[in-house]
C-alpha cells in the first residue's frame, strides 16, 4: 500500500494528489458497496384457506359469559386452548340458529397442565398450583347463572395429585347436579394414567356423557401427545367408562390435518366402535403457534362431509365433522341432548314395567 501511495504522489506531484487519490479510491468503495437482501429460512406454515373463518366475538351474551368467568376466577378451554369457536359457542350461535343456546367448557382444576402435548397451546408445568376447594360451588354457582341445560367440564392433566384429580371432577359434577338436578352433563377427561379406578370413580359421579379424546390415528400419537399418553390406554378408559356405567354415552375426537391417511382414520374409526364409543368428532388441527407442530393438510369441507356419513354408516350414534368442529363443540349438543332423553325415557319406562 505504501508503494502504491509513493507512486500516485510521484505521478500526481505531490501531497495533495494523494489526498485525492485516497478520497477517490474511498467514495469508489463505498459506491461499489451493495447491500442485498437476506435469504428468507424456508417456512412450513401453510396458508390458511378461506373455509376457516370463524365468526367475531362481539356479542352481548359472549361478554356477559366472560365477565361470570372472569369474576368466579374459572378457566375454560374456550380460552386458553385458543377455540376458533368461542365468538359462536359463547354467543350462543347464528341469527339463523334454531338452538339458540349459549355454551362454556369450563376447564377445571386450574389453567396450567402437567404434559406437554406438540399440539396443545395450554400452559404446562410439573408443579401447578393446587386444585382450588371452593371450585364445585363455584361452578355450580356460575352454571346455575348461566341458565344452561348442557354443560361441558374438561380439565388440565394432574399427574402431581395421587389420584389425578378424579375425585375433585366427582365433587364438581355432584355438586353442580345437586344444585341443577336437570342439567346434562358432560365430562372430557384425561386418562388418569390409565388407573380403570379413577375413571369408574368419574364414570359414577352421575354425569351424562363421558368424553375423552383418542386426539390422533394410532401412527401419530407418539410425535402429537404427551410420552404419558398412548392409543391403547385411551381405547382402554373410553371403554371402561362405559363398562363402569352401562347407561353412559361415550364420546371422542379425532384432529385432521397432521399427516394422517385414510386407511389411518378408517381403522381408528373400527378401533372406537370395538370399544362400543358412541360419538366421534372430526376437526382441523391448526397450528396454535411457530412452537407446536406445523399443519401438514388443511383438508377440505367435502373431505369432511365424507368422513360424517362413513362414520354414521359404521354405527356412531352421532359425527360431527367439519374444519372449526372441536371436541365440544356446541354443534353437536342439541344432538346429544336428545340421545341423553331418549336413553332417561327408556330407563324410566323400563322401571314402570318392573
Amino acid at each position: 500500500l505504501r508503494l502504491q501511495l509513493a507512486e500516485d504522489d510521484a505521478k500526481g506531484g505531490g501531497r495533495s494528489s494523494s489526498s485525492s487519490s485516497l478520497l477517490e479510491f474511498a467514495v469508489k468503495e463505498k459506491k461499489s458497496i451493495v447491500r442485498k437482501k437476506a435469504v428468507g429460512r424456508a417456512s412450513n406454515i401453510l396458508a390458511k384457506p378461506k373455509w376457516l373463518k370463524a365468526e367475531a366475538a362481539t356479542s352481548s351474551k359472549y361478554n356477559e359469559l366472560r365477565e361470570t368467568v372472569r369474576g368466579l376466577g374459572l378457566a375454560t378451554v374456550c380460552e386458553e386452548a385458543k377455540c376458533p369457536n368461542i365468538g359462536e359457542c359463547w354467543g350462543g350461535g347464528g341469527k339463523d340458529d334454531e338452538n339458540h343456546t349459549a355454551t362454556a367448557t369450563i376447564m377445571i382444576m386450574g389453567d396450567t397442565c402437567t404434559r406437554g402435548c406438540s399440539f396443545c397451546a395450554v400452559k404446562t408445568s410439573r408443579t401447578p398450583p393446587p386444585p382450588d376447594p371452593e371450585e364445585p360451588r363455584k361452578v355450580a354457582h356460575a352454571i346455575s347463572e348461566w341458565g344452561l341445560d348442557y354443560v361441558v367440564f374438561t380439565s388440565v392433566d394432574r399427574d402431581d395429585i395421587p389420584d389425578q384429580g378424579a375425585d375433585h371432577f366427582r365433587q364438581v359434577i355432584q355438586t353442580l347436579k345437586r344444585k341443577s338436578p336437570d342439567i346434562l352433563v358432560e365430562a372430557l377427561t384425561p386418562d388418569f394414567q390409565g388407573q380403570m379406578d379413577l375413571v369408574s370413580h368419574v364414570a359414577t359421579s352421575g354425569l351424562d356423557v363421558y368424553a375423552h379424546n383418542i386426539e390422533t390415528v394410532e401412527r401419530l400419537q407418539r410425535r402429537v401427545r404427551d410420552y404419558r399418553a398412548n392409543y391403547s390406554q385411551s381405547l382402554n378408559v373410553l371403554r371402561h367408562a362405559k363398562h363402569a356405567q352401562p347407561d353412559l354415552i361415550t364420546k371422542t375426537s379425532i384432529m385432521l390435518g397432521l399427516g394422517e391417511t385414510d386407511e389411518d382414520i378408517r381403522q381408528t374409526l373400527s378401533d372406537l366402535r370395538e370399544n362400543h364409543v358412541d360419538v366421534v368428532t372430526f376437526g382441523q388441527y391448526l397450528q396454535p403457534s411457530r412452537k407446536h407442530l406445523p399443519v401438514k393438510q388443511y383438508v377440505t369441507p367435502e373431505k369432511f362431509k365424507e368422513w360424517q356419513l362413513e362414520g354414521e354408516q359404521m354405527g356412531f350414534k352421532y359425527v360431527a365433522s367439519g374444519p372449526l368442529v372441536r371436541s365440544s363443540y356446541k354443534a353437536g349438543e342439541f344432538f346429544l341432548k336428545n340421545i341423553v332423553k331418549q336413553k332417561q325415557q327408556q330407563q324410566q319406562q323400563q322401571q314402570i314395567a318392573s
